[in-house]
Formats: structure tokens, sequence, C-alpha cells
């Protein structure tokens, strides 16, 4: 099992990179285009609060419905990895976001709640690699209810990178103007690869692990 401090750091790490805040920026401009700095704020705030709310039910109840569908720790590790280097992989290549950006411009307070929680909460920050990340980093505690502290780190790690989701978004303009589309796409790339790094790791520790349960290798 890792220790607290790997799984905040492998935790907040991850989800970060997954999460990737700055490929979201001209998305999340686009959608609150002609809305003022208040409705900027208020729908930041918002989409995080869901994301972190999504996010915690899967923390608490994840393992739960594993068990419901009879699908082992092991196994989820190494289908999230599948999913974590999927996504790394994908991060290299330029994606346009001129294809995502849809029905941006409305003054409507209405539509900036509904935007606050599909597209910005889901699938953006939370998508199939944020899941992938939360269900992996909680296969690598055996023992919940013994190693609460674990549970711990990781909680503060989804929450600590919910605070820098939202600081990102609230400062949209100015990161937009400072870093431009080509250092976004740059930092895109980078993080990309830690992504596919961190997939790979639990596609291992997955494989390890069933081989062990399976009886194929002797525990270590």
């Amino acid at each position: 099992m890792e220790t607290p401090l790997a799984l905040f750091i492998g935790t907040f790490t991850t989800m970060l990179a997954v999460i990737n805040p700055l490929e979201s920026l001209p998305i999340y401009l686009r959608l609150l285009s002609g809305q003022d700095e208040q409705a900027h704020l208020r729908v930041a705030r918002l989409s995080c609060f869901y994301a972190t709310l999504l996010i915690f039910f899967f923390l608490v109840f994840g393992t739960v419905m594993l068990q419901i569908f009879s699908v082992s720790l092991s196994m989820v590790r190494i289908v999230g990895g599948i999913i974590l280097m999927r996504i790394g992989f994908s991060l290299f290549l330029p994606s346009p976001s001129g294809g995502v950006l849809h029905a941006g411009g409305s003054n409507s307070p209405g539509q900036g709640l509904d935007i606050a929680f599909v597209p910005l909460a889901m699938p953006l920050m939370f998508g199939p690699g944020v899941l992938a990340t939360v269900l992996g980093m909680c296969s690598m505690v055996h023992h919940p209810i013994a190693n609460f502290v674990s549970l711990i780190a990781i909680s503060l790690a989804s929450v600590a990178v919910m605070l820098v989701t939202y600081l990102i978004l609230a400062y949209a303009k100015e990161l937009m103007s400072r870093l431009g589309v080509k250092g976004i796409d740059a930092a895109t790339r980078i993080v990309g690869f830690f992504v596919a790094a961190m997939g790979m790791g639990l596609v291992f520790h997955g494989i390890i692990e069933a081989l062990q349960t399976y009886h194929v290798i002797p525990p270590g």
C-alpha cells in the first residue's frame, strides 16, 4: 500500500493533469462570452462544486458499487490505467477547440447555471479519466477503515485540485492573455506525458495484483 503522502501527491498530480483546466479555458470563456465578471465567478464556483460532489460520491461509494458488480480492484487498476494512458497519449496530439465550443454569448443567468454542470463539471472536470483516477487511487487502500488516513489524503488532494481549477477559471482571461494558445498547447503536451506514465503505473500494479490474486505468482 502507498503511504498517505504518496497517495496525496499521486492523486493531486494525476487528477490535475487529467482535468487539465488550462485546456478548458477557451471553452469556458466561449460559453460565458457576453456575461459579466460576477457571472464568470459564479459559474466557476458552481462547476467546481458540482465536480467535487461527483468526486466524493465515487470516492465514498465507488468501492461499494464495484463489489455489487463483482469487479475486483486489480481490474479497476488495469482498466483505469488504460484509460489514463489513452488520455495521456491523446494530449500529445493537437486538439482544435473550435469543434467543441457551443452556444456561447447568452446573458441568461439560467444558462450559466446549466453550463456549470454540463459541460463544465461533467465531462470537462469529472470525466472517465477522473473517475479512473479516483477508483485507481482507492484501489491502493486495501483496508479503508484501518487506513483512514490514506482516504483523507486522497480527499484532500481532490479538494486541492478543485481549488486550483477554480483559481485558473477565476483568472481565465488573464491566463489566456499571458499564455496564449501556443502556451496552453505546450503545457497540455507536457502533462500528457505524466498522465500516460501514471496510467502505465496503474496497469503494471494491477497486473501484478491480479497475478497474485489468482496465485499465478506468490504474493509479495
